[in-house]
């Protein structure tokens, strides 16, 4: 590995100004992914600046609206809050699912998302809840949704100088599911072949609202919007929870690789896409 110096702020602002000093420093908010890349010379940086100190990233917070949280939290912490694990339970299996105890210790959700892999596992969930991230940088602040962010593989859309601060997370509430599910090949191969999360809003016993996302089956997380607006105004049976599914297959653009064929990756969308939808579609009836 490149030698390389290190900060660690103690707040935001220092944080931008030391980005602002050093434009090719690389920000480490958990180092499980980037470390791992500069050992393998994939990364490399002068200066790595650890924002696991600066309180903006570390917020994690519950109110009316839903959910703050900050980009450098270790998934730990996600899963081991009562109250956030009771009106976020998919996000809280999410975070358990990331690497083992130790890993958990450090990665964090907001550090997933940035990682950009096609295949990880919280960012089809983000999408599926209808996430916004918090980004500031030299020009102020801005948000946009969590299926805008990662643009290519291992690329997001953070400018020159920016930082994801947080994500924000709107309240479920009555009525609302949400499921995450994935297929790896092995508990030694922690990798998703493919990953399905979903989220569905029920009023009157019928559908008002569903989202659907993929993983490892383009060359970013991919929003099957058509498959979730499929469900909007049916009842969430079988039959409708099936067309949802299909549709999400045909969305993907899966490629052949060490971990599984194009067509079987593509069968699996339907597959975990059906039963994350029926798991959701429970939770939201008031189930579990």
């Amino acid at each position: 590995m490149k030698w390389f110096d290190y900060a660690a702020p103690g707040s935001l602002s220092e944080a931008l100004g030391l980005l602002e000093r050093n434009p090719g420093a690389l920000l480490l908010a958990g180092g499980t992914d980037l470390l791992v890349q500069m050992r393998a010379r994939r990364k490399q940086a002068d200066l790595l600046i650890d924002v696991k100190k600066a309180p903006e990233l570390n917020e994690l917070s519950l109110d009316a609206g839903g959910l703050t949280l900050g980009a450098s939290v270790p998934c730990y912490r996600v899963y081991g809050n009562r109250d956030v694990a009771r009106a976020f339970p998919a996000l809280a299996e999410v975070a358990g699912l990331i690497g083992g105890t130790q890993i958990q210790g450090r990665a964090s959700i907001g550090g997933n998302l940035c990682n950009a892999a096609p295949s990880a596992d919280a960012v089809p969930l983000l999408i599926a809840l209808s996430a916004r991230c918090r980004i500031a940088g030299p020009g102020g602040e801005r948000e946009m949704a969590v299926e805008d962010f990662c643009v290519a593989p291992g690329r997001n859309a953070l400018g020159a100088g920016e930082i994801l601060v947080s994500l924000r997370i709107p309240a479920g509430g009555a009525g609302f599911g949400a499921h995450y599910l994935r297929f790896i090949p092995r508990n030694e191969m922690d990798i998703a072949v493919v990953g399905s999360g979903v989220s569905v809003r029920l009023e009157g016993g019928v559908v008002s609202a569903a989202r659907v996302a993929l993983a490892a089956v383009a060359p970013t997380p991919l929003f099957a919007r058509e498959a979730g607006d499929s469900l909007v105004g049916k009842a969430p049976d079988a039959a409708a929870i099936e067309e949802a599914a299909r549709l999400a297959s045909a969305a993907a653009r899966p490629i052949s690789d060490m971990r599984g064929p194009a067509e079987y990756r593509r069968h699996l969308c339907g597959v975990l896409t059906r039963r994350a939808l029926t798991a959701a579609v429970a939770a939201a009836q008031g189930g579990k």
